[in-house]
C-alpha cells in the first residue's frame, strides 16, 4: 500500500513515521526548500508524548526538550491569580521537526504537489491552516478571532513561564532548553505588546528589550467540517481542525490524529478513514470551541475583576 503525506511539518513527519511502521511505503512533499532552523517553542503534553512512545520517539522528544515549571497567571502590576500545574515538555518547533525528520522517509522538499497529483492509496493532507487540499475538498476556510498573535524569543534566561493578562491583552513567557525565553501575545489589531506591556511587571520589559523581530499574524479558527476524509484523501492537524493557541495544542494534536490515523490505517483504506474520523472529529472540534472560548475571555477590556475571578476558580478546579 503506498500513501502520499503533504506537508512536511509536526502532522505531516508524524503520519509518515506511522503509516511506515505501518507497513506503507510513504512519500512526503513539502514545499519549503528545507527544514527550519528557527523557530520559538512548543509545549507538547502528556497525551501527544505518550502517542510518540508508540513510535519509539516519546524519549527522544523528552531529552530534546525541558520540563516546564508551574506557570503563573498574574495581572499587570505582578498579582497572582492563580497557578496552572501541567506536566509539558518544553521543545523548539526545529529541534523536533529534527527528530521526527531523522526518523521519517525521505522528504522532497521544495515540491508543491496537490492531491489531485498524487495516485497513490492514500493522500494525506497536513498542508496546515490555510490548506489548500481542505478548500477544494469542503469549500471550507479559516475564520479570523478577531485578535492578533505575536511570538518571539528573546536572549534572556527566565527562571518558569506564565501569562500575564490585561484589558484585552494577553502575553506569554516559557523558558526554553539554550537558555532563551519564547514569549507570546495577543493583542486586538492595531495594538502592539512591545509598547502596550513595556510597563508590565518583572521579567517582561527585560525580555521585550532583549527581542528580535516578531512574527505577528491573525488568530484564526476552522469552523466545524462534516467529515476530516473524503474519498482516499484524510485531513490532519490544522488543515483538518485549526484553532487559536489559547491551549497550546495544536502541535499536539496534529501528532495524535497521526498517531491514530496509522494505528487504524492497517485496516482497509475506507474503514481505516472512517474510524480515524470516529475518533477525532468530535474530540479535536470540541477543542477549537474551548480555545476560542478562552480567546474571547483574554480579550475582555472590561469587568476584569471578575473575569480574573472566574480565572482563580478554573484553575483550582484543574
Amino acid at each position: 500500500m503506498r500513501a502520499a503525506v503533504i506537508g512536511g511539518g509536526i502532522g505531516g513527519l508524524t503520519a509518515a513515521i506511522g503509516l511506515r511502521h505501518a507497513g506503507w511505503d510513504v512519500e512526503v512533499f513539502e514545499r519549503a526548500d528545507g527544514p527550519p532552523t528557527t523557530g520559538t517553542g512548543l509545549g507538547i503534553w502528556p497525551d501527544a508524548v505518550d502517542a510518540l512512545d508508540g513510535l519509539g520517539l516519546g524519549d527522544r522528544v523528552r531529552q530534546a526538550g525541558r520540563a516546564q515549571p508551574d506557570g503563573a497567571l498574574r495581572r499587570p502590576d505582578g498579582t497572582l491569580i492563580g497557578v496552572l500545574k501541567a506536566d509539558v515538555r518544553l521543545v523548539t518547533r526545529p529541534a523536533l521537526l529534527a527528530l521526527l525528520a531523522e526518523a521519517a522517509p525521505p522528504v522532497r522538499y521544495g515540491t508543491t504537489a496537490t492531491w489531485r497529483d498524487c495516485d497513490q492509496d492514500l493522500v494525506v493532507a497536513a498542508d496546515g491552516v490555510n490548506s489548500a487540499t481542505r478548500r477544494d475538498l469542503f469549500g471550507v476556510d479559516v475564520r479570523p478571532s478577531g485578535a492578533v498573535g505575536w511570538r518571539g524569543t528573546a536572549d534572556v534566561p527566565v527562571a518558569a513561564g506564565g501569562e500575564t493578562w490585561g484589558r484585552g491583552v494577553k502575553f506569554g513567557l516559557t523558558p526554553q532548553a539554550d537558555g532563551r525565553t519564547n514569549w507570546y501575545a495577543m493583542t486586538p489589531p492595531g495594538v502592539d505588546p512591545r509598547v502596550v506591556c513595556r510597563d508590565w511587571h518583572d521579567p517582561i520589559p527585560e525580555v521585550l528589550a532583549g527581542a528580535a523581530d516578531p512574527l505577528r499574524h491573525s488568530l484564526d479558527y476552522l469552523p466545524p467540517l462534516p467529515a476530516y476524509h473524503r474519498g482516499n484523501v484524510v485531513l490532519i492537524g490544522d488543515a483538518a481542525h485549526a484553532m487559536t493557541p489559547d491551549l497550546g495544542q495544536g502541535a499536539c494534536q496534529a501528532v495524535i490524529d497521526a498517531v491514530t490515523l496509522a494505528g487504524c490505517a492497517r485496516a482497509g483504506v475506507p474503514a481505516a478513514l472512517a474510524a480515524y474520523d470516529r475518533v477525532r472529529r468530535k474530540r479535536t472540534q470540541r477543542m477549537v470551541r474551548q480555545s476560542l472560548a478562552l480567546n474571547r475571555l483574554a480579550r475582555v477590556s472590561r469587568f476584569t475583576g471578575a473575569r480574573d475571578a472566574v480565572l482563580k476558580v478554573a484553575l483550582t478546579l484543574l
